[in-house]
């Protein structure tokens, strides 16, 4: 038996500090997860139970610093933002697990940007349809190299900020997350069991914003480094 079609690359990011490279499952997504751009998008700070979207595993765009990537102006937007996030690596699966427990599930952690069709994203909420077409596009994921665990710890604070061509857009720290990691993992396998190769983006500080193409974008974490990527 033969595949009737040639079979796609296995999409992956580089593991810092050598050849390595760690190959994505799925990507999940938190929505909301720190109080400011909560407000900003119309909701509220209150600490009700964390919200999940996807990406598929192909929206990822690796870079390694100093090179800068390029990401695509997809289609069908005149309102494509930013989101600096958190991303954390999953190595070891688990499901229902209790927040105590869930760092022992975690490889490593990126800086990663969520990309979004905010014109898209706001016209399937205002009538009640999924997110996906806002949220679920080709190089919707730009992401850094990713920190194994055993070098970097578990950042919990730190600075987490974004610039647009040298201005400084978004600022924060992860102290300032509503739902820290574990407690957001511990939330998320009650639905699915997370497993090696899953990425799990964190949410974003207040300050997003459009960008055209042209634009250069500088994402950084403490800790954690920088992601550069250019809208072509």
């Amino acid at each position: 038996m033969a595949d009737v079609l040639s079979a796609w690359p296995q999409a992956s990011v580089p593991v810092e500090g050598g050849n390595d490279r760690y190959p994505v499952r799925h990507i999940y997504c938190v929505g909301r997860n720190y109080a400011e751009h909560a407000k900003e998008m119309g909701g509220d700070a209150e600490k009700e139970p964390p919200f999940f979207f996807t990406k598929p595993a192909d929206s990822i765009v690796p870079v390694v610093p100093p090179q800068v990537g390029d990401v695509r102006y997809p289609l069908a937007t005149k309102n494509y933002q930013h989101e600096i996030e958190l991303v954390v690596a999953i190595g070891t699966a688990g499901a229902e697990i209790k927040p105590e427990d869930a760092k022992a599930l975690i490889y490593g952690y990126a800086v990663g940007l969520d990309m979004t069709r905010r014109d898209l994203q706001i016209a399937a909420r205002e009538v009640k349809r999924p997110w996906d077409i806002g949220k679920s596009f080709a190089h919707a994921a730009p992401i850094g190299p990713i920190h194994p665990v055993t070098r970097v710890g578990h950042p919990s604070r730190g600075r987490i900020s974004l610039e647009v061509n040298g201005k400084l857009t978004q600022k924060g720290d992860l102290a300032d997350m509503i739902w820290d990691v574990p407690h957001t993992l511990s939330f998320l396998s009650r639905y699915y069991e997370l497993l090696p190769g899953d990425l799990v983006f964190t949410g974003t500080p207040s300050g997003v914003g459009a960008v055209v193409r042209g634009d250069l974008l500088v994402g950084r974490i403490e800790s954690l480094g920088e992601l550069r990527i250019k809208i072509v």
